[in-house]
Formats: structure tokens, sequence, C-alpha cells
């Protein structure tokens, strides 16, 4: 799930806000369940996910520069905004494309695409920093022209996709000067879903896939197991080996796509170094996602927050233009740099605002967790033991603290912290006398 929410806000709403657009949140929850009976907590509850005493001490400094890599980036990235504002860059760069173009479309184009460079490049020194440390931990073991090619490519698809996308807002701002953030809302609307669809066609650019079957058949045949059991209807020609390898030595399996592009993919980093059995529980976890509806309430919990969230920054955006356009040579929203003031109006509340949509992606993956856990029982032999051995592996294989901090878990953990997840799969046992599964009735 993780894949997807981040497909849709790089490749979509990352073109609208410049990189800095909120993850996508949900509105609404998912009806309360019946507790599941769980066996009394061992003395040790709280050290279900372990490591080693030399991995523990990487895994504590590694977080702390993640987080202070996060948090300066995202504070960084509304820097860059403010200054292309406050020094008139902005507002020179209209100006500039005026003077080389005539056509009013493609100077809008122009000057989105150069908008997107600049910004790219600004964020391009903590990137490489992020990828240095990667590198320096054993995470990522791409070479620095691969790293700079996916860049590069990353920064094409950004200009081809986005600043087309970006013209037509700022289209919408000038057309319906009154009521524009309700036009950009419904704008937004088709194009999360379009991103959904499109995203695993887009995957290949970066990355190499070929046919799971073609080497791990026996996977294969264990993996439809769970497609029969959880309904995804995922058929073997629709499953795929990633060549992560390449570029990390970290592990995932993911579902991604919609309709005709939905399909499972498993890294090269976790098929045959995991066992069989943990990738059915990775896999069982992403089939939750599917079908307990979290990408529809994703997409309605967007819609929603993004109609008031334009509707608010649309007032605030008006107010910074009044109060400082003079200075900035901003003449209104409607201009081309007026439209990054609303961008960097629409950025600082979706930094802001982080730690609600993260709140509502922490719960659709705990039920997604405990859905994992429920899809491969009687398909492995002890579903708890393969849950925690499945967390266990991939801590360690990101080298996640075991025990972050409280806050930094509230503000930008999208998921449960490893040690927690691994704590309650270690307990969660509804199949005892008595107890209630979730989501299986057996």
């Amino acid at each position: 799930m993780t894949f997807v929410r981040r497909t849709l806000l790089m490749l979509c709403l990352g073109f609208l806000l410049a990189g800095l657009a909120p993850r996508l949140c949900a509105a609404q929850s998912a009806p309360p369940q019946p507790a599941a009976q769980t066996a009394p907590a061992p003395a040790n509850a709280q050290q279900a996910y372990n490591l080693s005493p030399d991995k523990l001490a990487k895994a504590i400094v590694l977080s702390r520069i993640r987080n202070i890599l996060e948090l300066v980036g995202a504070l960084w990235g509304l820097a860059v905004l403010w200054l292309l504002l406050a020094t008139r860059a902005a507002a020179g760069l209209a100006a500039w494309a005026e003077r080389i173009l005539k056509q009013r479309w493609l100077q809008g184009l122009l000057f989105f695409a150069v908008f997107l460079v600049i910004t790219s490049l600004a964020s391009l020194p903590l990137d490489w920093y992020g990828q240095h440390v990667s590198l320096s931990y054993g995470i990522s073991v791409q070479g620095w022209g691969s790293w700079i090619g996916d860049q590069s490519k990353g920064l094409g698809l950004s200009i081809l996709l986005g600043a087309p996308i970006m013209l037509l807002f700022n289209w919408i701002v000038r057309r319906w000067p009154r009521r524009y953030w309700l036009g950009v809302w419904l704008a937004t609307l088709p194009l999360l879903v379009i991103m959904i669809f499109v995203s695993p066609l887009l995957a290949p650019l970066f990355n190499k896939f070929e046919p799971l079957a073609k080497s791990n058949p026996v996977l294969v045949t264990e993996l439809e197991k769970v497609v029969a059991r959880t309904g995804t209807n995922i058929p073997p020609d629709r499953m795929f080996l990633m060549k992560a390898s390449l570029k990390t030595n970290g592990l995932n399996a993911y579902v991604s796509g919609i309709g005709a592009t939905k399909r499972i993919v498993v890294w090269d980093t976790t098929a045959g170094r995991i066992p069989d059995d943990e990738v059915l529980f990775i896999f069982g976890h992403e089939s939750g996602h599917y079908v307990l509806h979290h990408i529809p309430k994703e997409l309605a919990g967007t819609a929603v927050f993004f109609f008031f969230l334009y509707w608010a920054c649309a007032a605030v955006a008006g107010w910074l233009v009044r109060r400082f356009g003079p200075r900035w040579h901003v003449e209104s929203i409607s201009s081309r740099a007026g439209f990054i003031v609303l961008l960097f109006t629409i950025s600082v509340a979706s930094f802001l605002l982080e730690p609600l949509s993260n709140t509502f992606s922490r719960y659709f993956e705990h039920q997604a967790d405990v859905y994992g856990q429920e899809a491969i029982h009687g398909i492995v032999a002890d579903p708890q033991k393969t849950a925690v051995a499945a967390f266990n592996a991939l801590g360690e294989a990101w080298l996640e603290d075991p025990n972050p901090s409280p806050f930094i878990e509230f503000w930008t953990y999208n998921h449960p912290s490893v040690q927690s997840r691994a704590n309650f799969a270690a307990h969660y046992n509804p199949w005892v006398p008595g107890g209630h599964p979730r989501y299986f009735k057996n």
C-alpha cells in the first residue's frame, strides 16, 4: 500500500504541490471489529522485534539521520518556495517566459517546467546525502551513475506530466478567479484514479521486471492459495519479480494498480532470501488493502480532505497576495507567480496536517496486518510465528529503530513501528477456543 500511496503523491499531487503534497488520508474508519482472543503476553512482550547489538546501534543512528533529513527536507522545500517569491525570482521567471514565447500556453509550460527543475535541483543535495547514508549503511547498493539516471528520469517524468497538470490548474485559477479552488478540486479527483491505474505501467522506467513464474514457480503456486482465499483475482501472469537487488538490499512485496493493471510484485531480494511463508504474509497484508477497500476509502477521504484544504488555502493565499504581492511583484493568484503563492500555502498546510493523514494511514496498515495474518491461516503452519519473523526480516533489512520516539512516530510514520506490529502479531491468535477472527470465519 505504501507503493500505491507514494506513487499517487509523487506522480500526481507532487507535480501540483512541488513535491510537498500530503499523503493520502482517509475520512472514515472501518466499523469496529469484535475483539480477538489473545494469548497471555510473555515477560519480554516488548521484544518481539530484535536486532543484534551492532545492528541496533546502526539502526538508532540511522533513524536519527532519517528523521533529521525528513524534517529538514520538508522545511527546506517550504523555504525554497518562499525564496522564489521573496526574491521575486518567480515573478522574474514569469516575465522571462513571456519575453521569449508568444503563445500563452507555451509560456506556462516553460514557466512550470523551469519551476520543477529549480525545485528538483534545490532538493538534490539532501537527496544525494540520503543516498550516501543509505550506501554507507549497506541498504542501498545502487551506483551513483544509476542513481543520477533515476533522478534524471524522475525529473523528466515530472516535467512531462507535471508541467501540463500545473498549467491546467493555473488555467482553472484564471478562468474562475472567485471559485477556482472548486475547479482545481474537481480536476484533482480523476487524476488520482488515473495515477493509481498507470503507476504500474511507469514502474519499468526505473526497475526491471520479469514474470515471477520464470524464477519462482513454487512461490507462484503458494501465492495462488492466498489469492484464492482472499478473492483478489490476480492470475499468475500478473505476478512479477522486480530486480531490486540491482539497487537495494531492502525487502518488499506489494500489490499495485487497479483493474487491468492490478498485479503482485515481489522483489528479488525477498524471494528466496526469506521463507516463502513470510512472503505469503506480506502479500496477505497487501491483499488486505484491496479486500478491505482501503484504496477507495483513501480516495474518498482525500476528496473530502482536499475540498476543505483547497478552500481554506485559497483564502490564505489571497491574503498573502494582498499583503505581500507588491513586494513580491505578484499581482494576483491568477498570475503564474501567484500560483506559486497558492502552492506555498498548500504546502505549509500539508506539512502541518501530516500527523492527521498518517494517523489514518497507520490505522489502515494495522487492519492490513490483521488481515494478512488471518489470510495465511491454514496455509502456513504458524501464522503468528510467520508474521513476527516477517517483521523482523523487514526491520533488519531496512535497519528500523525498535524504539522510535513516540512523537516522531506520531508525526512522520505512515505505518505503525515495526516493534508494535511485531508485538501485536506475536499475541494475535483468534483461533483459540472462544476467539473470533475479524475477517475470516475459519
